[in-house]
């Protein structure tokens, strides 16, 4: 799945499809240096949107908002396992997957910073052709 992160700094408003692992109230991903990682280094605070899109009248989407978050040590060795079996499906043999955890040879770019973002608020809404979601509710 993607997901489209927002961020802003210095005046600017940025927004940047990533990939993503989703575990409890943390949104997990990577990046390389550049624009994105340094505007969220100037300002955590963030906001992410999901969206599945079937049809102009079958949809539905999650904005939420956080706290991006660098990682590193144990922290960094879970967000890599964690995004690992996201990408890896827990479904496919372990032969045809390999072995998952902080050592999988070339899962992520060695340059690659892995971080978090802790949400502190969610909001959806949904369209499925005969009902509509009239009013996005706030969960925090």
């Amino acid at each position: 799945m993607i997901a489209h992160l927002g961020c802003h700094a210095g005046g600017r408003t940025y927004v940047v499809p990533i990939t993503y692992a989703y575990e409890d109230d943390y949104v997990y991903s990577h990046t390389s240096e550049g624009l994105k990682l340094a505007m969220m280094r100037e300002n955590p605070e963030v906001c992410v949107e999901v969206e599945k899109i079937d049809g102009p009248a079958h949809w539905r989407s999650v904005i939420a908002w956080g706290t991006f978050e660098e990682l590193t040590g144990r922290d960094a060795a879970h967000a890599l396992q964690v995004l690992l079996e996201r990408y890896f499906s827990r479904e496919a043999s372990e032969t045809a997957r390999g072995p998952l955890g902080p050592h999988r040879q070339g899962a992520v770019h060695p340059d690659a910073h892995l971080y978090r973002i802790h949400l502190t608020e969610k909001t959806g809404r949904f369209e499925d052709g005969a009902r509509k979601h009239p009013r996005p509710t706030l969960v925090r």
